[in-house]
């Protein structure tokens, strides 16, 4: 998330991704005020007639934040409040209106005080690492980015080297030429880039792209072992034991680590884990929970705000928590598991 200070009440932001609209969630309470661009719709009344059908308009806006939720898919928030504040003298101040903050989208939000833990959550994202990840191989080649626990993906790219009539005039410079345009739309400042696949395209892939311009430098990682290209092999790399060792550290892999840990203590029938809603909120009730791991389904399945309290008071307890998404296989198995488990620093009767 990209934050800047205005004043000791007030923090500008742009989120940008779908963790940091999920952090301004929990951020965002009833009563704050929430500065930000909208639409709404202005109709002019004539005397003697009826009102046309009004035209929409963009405004800046105040308001006081009354409501606040996330959509199906995490990836939108809309606030919903009292105007106090417009730069269009005829949007009357008053009257009620919502508008929803997307991905890099800019708002400032002005709070009487601001807690610890909310200033935390503004930064919980602005270390996080990201991976460029390359599966290649002669056929085609899947591009995609990894930041947290979410999986971008970019068009498949395709070498156009299956069939006879191309045996003869093949040539992989070009396609190489297509996959590095690919990766430098997918790259950010500081990403990591790994490239795996079958056979040896993979190393002549990363030598072509460390003579290009403007990869001079950068951290490259040629993996062994992912035997896909495309999307298939992104999917497997990030599945494997390769994608803990060479990414250590990250919060993905941290995420794998601790769901492999759950499954292995319930095969124990250990107690010294949770799985859903309940369980997970008795457990940090009695100040159990040593990490936390949510998906998008324990917001869709429960009640929201409930699960914004659990996350916001485990989160003063101390607790490590992730979120994941339907992005990777590991946000798919916790979205199993019941969409939250954690794991316990003491076993706990249920």
């Amino acid at each position: 998330m990209i934050t800047k200070v205005v004043d000791e009440n007030s923090i500008s932001i742009i989120a940008e991704d779908s963790d940091d609209l999920l952090n301004l969630r929990r951020i965002i309470k009833e009563g704050d005020r929430v500065i930000g661009d909208t639409t709404r719709v202005l109709k002019q009344e004539r005397d003697y007639s009826r009102p046309d059908k009004g035209k929409r308009v963009k405004v800046r806006i105040a308001l006081v934040a009354e409501k606040i939720s996330l959509d199906g898919v995490l990836d939108r928030l809309r606030i919903a409040g009292t105007i106090l504040e417009s730069n269009n003298e005829a949007v009357p101040h008053g009257s009620h209106h919502s508008f929803t903050l997307k991905i890099g989208d800019e708002a400032t939000i002005f709070k009487k005080r601001w807690a610890p833990i909310e200033k935390r959550l503004l930064e919980s994202n602005n270390n996080q690492t990201g991976f460029v990840l390359v599966a290649i191989d002669t056929a085609d080649c899947g591009v995609g980015r990894l930041k947290g626990t979410h999986l971008e993906f970019f068009p498949n790219i395709y070498s156009g080297s299956g069939g006879k009539r191309y045996k003869t005039n093949f040539n992989i410079e070009k396609f190489f030429e297509q996959v590095q345009k690919s990766v430098s739309s997918a790259k950010k400042d500081n990403d990591s880039i790994i490239i795996f696949g079958p056979g040896e395209t993979k190393r002549r892939f990363s030598n072509f792209l460390q003579k290009s311009r403007g990869f001079q430098g950068l951290r490259i990682h040629v993996v062994e072992g992912i035997d896909s290209g495309g999307e298939d092999g992104i999917f497997t790399f990030t599945k494997s034991q390769t994608m803990k060792e060479i990414m250590f550290g990250s919060k993905l892999a941290k995420v794998s680590s601790i769901i492999d840990k759950v499954m292995i203590l319930a095969n124990k029938k250990s107690r010294k884990f949770s799985m859903g809603f309940e369980e997970t909120f008795m457990a940090n009730q009695m100040g159990a929970v040593d990490s936390m791991v949510f998906s998008d389904k324990a917001i869709q399945e429960n009640n929201e705000q409930q699960i914004i309290d659990l996350l916001n008071d485990a989160e003063v307890k101390g607790v490590k928590i992730y979120s994941v998404d339907a992005t990777t296989d590991i946000g798919l198995r916790v979205t199993g598991l019941g969409g939250i488990v954690s794991l316990l620093r003491y076993p706990i009767e249920t």
